[in-house]
């Protein structure tokens, strides 16, 4: 057989198996199988949200999973096997294609522990947990969380900050949204859809962004919705399911999530779209997470975010988000962490790579659901012509130009002593 061949024999490989991951993940909805009904909510608010919801085993027991755990762990042992015997045991993509059917087999092992303390344990396996360092001696996410907390409480309390009241309706907030990402996807058949089945006020799937009916909209929650849902989760969905051989990068891990979340939030950030409203929630996650981890119930966390003036429908929204899975007693659902953890991480790549002149290693980033320990892999195989480079690219990183001189800046500012500064200039204000 001639190199030509060959090559195109491995290509071949690469895609059926790459396919059969993306068969067998399809029916996997980690957070299908784990939010709560909208009539939990309605029961709390009608006993005046003083008795804990009504959540256990029994609950997660009558919400069928939409797949059969045995056959789909089966099934993906099997894909696991054939990556070895096909790829071999040391091939780089090997490593990362039975990574990510393992990750999967943790999945469905989680969702079968719903409303079980071993849910929680898995998902801190999956996810991380806000105790965790990025380095020895270095803050946890919680600590911060609490460090950002401060910063952004500051500035709500500022005169300007207030954000625009919420007066689109879920069927306007479509049609706005619906035009803006046509005109990011025109060549995709990307619809944008009103769902009663979400926890949150919107979700991006494989082909489409959901807005809940419930919720009421501004023009900035529609700017954050159209880069974070759209730029970054729709677009690395669409480029993964376009790549020519590794279609599972379509669909995204745990691992996975961590870089997506933390990318969509920093591409917020970076483009202004973002806020302090909107930093507040992510903290107050994490916040909630921490206390639910140190053994707070539902109520003792639902209070304490009261207590710092949320609305009591916002504080239902955090709390049941980092309870689903589990029960109004149990420890928590920590994916939530994804979107500091992930910012941080991905942060600190962009800047490395940028103070290494290496700005070509930016695209990889949205060549699909990746995890960024892959990067230098997924850079070689980006030069093996093995994965595509990536069709769809936000525009504040399709000129790496401006992102560059941005973040070699920021360096520059970040090396002073905000401490110093802060004296010196202490008699201007």
């Amino acid at each position: 057989m001639n190199t030509s061949s060959s090559r195109k024999a491995y290509q071949r490989t690469i895609k059926q198996l790459s396919d059969r991951i993306v068969a067998v993940q399809g029916p996997i909805r980690i957070l299908d199988a784990i939010n709560w009904r909208d009539d939990i909510r309605k029961e709390f608010f009608a006993h005046g949200c003083r008795e804990l919801p009504k959540i256990g085993a029994d609950y997660y027991e009558r919400r069928a999973l939409g797949f059969d755990p045995e056959k789909t762990r089966l099934e993906l042992y099997s894909i696991e096997r054939d990556i070895t015997r096909e790829l071999g045991q040391l091939n780089p993509l090997a490593k990362m294609m039975r990574r990510t059917c393992s990750e999967f087999q943790t999945v469905v092992r989680m969702l079968e522990a719903r409303g079980t303390p071993t849910f929680c344990n898995i998902a801190q396996e999956l996810y991380g947990s806000p105790s965790d360092v990025f380095h020895a001696g270095d803050p946890t996410i919680a600590e911060l969380g609490t460090m950002l907390e401060s910063t952004v409480s500051s500035l709500l309390q500022a005169g300007g900050m207030q954000e625009e009241p919420r007066n689109l309706s879920a069927a306007q907030s479509v049609e706005i949204l619906q035009q803006r990402i046509h005109n990011v996807f025109p060549e995709e058949q990307v619809r944008v859809i009103i769902s009663d089945g979400i926890a949150s006020d919107a979700a991006a799937g494989s082909d489409y962004i959901k807005l809940n009916q419930d919720s009421w909209f501004n023009q900035r929650d529609l700017d954050i919705l159209e880069v974070h849902e759209g730029w970054v989760h729709l677009g690395t969905t669409l480029n993964g399911a376009a790549q020519p051989y590794c279609t599972f990068l379509s669909k995204g891990t745990p691992a996975a999530t961590v870089t997506q979340e933390g990318l969509a939030v920093l591409s917020e950030i970076i483009t202004l779209r973002s806020g302090p409203k909107r930093l507040y929630k992510l903290v107050n996650r994490i916040r909630a997470i921490t206390l639910a981890e140190d053994g707070a119930d539902f109520l003792d966390v639902f209070n304490y975010l009261r207590e710092k003036g949320i609305e009591a429908e916002d504080c239902y929204a955090i709390v049941s988000r980092i309870f689903r899975g589990s029960t109004p007693t149990g420890k928590p659902f920590v994916k939530d962490i994804s979107y500091i953890k992930g910012f941080v991480l991905t942060y600190n790549f962009i800047r490395v790579a940028v103070a290494r002149g290496m700005l070509d290693r930016l695209p990889l980033l949205f060549v699909g659901k990746i995890v960024l320990d892959d990067a230098k892999i997924i850079y070689e195989l980006m030069q093996d012509d093995i994965i595509a480079k990536p069709k769809f690219i936000p525009p504040v990183f399709s000129d790496f130009k401006g992102l560059a001189a941005w973040l070699s800046f920021g360096r520059f500012i970040g090396s002073l002593s905000f401490e110093q500064l802060e004296k010196d200039y202490s008699l201007l204000f």
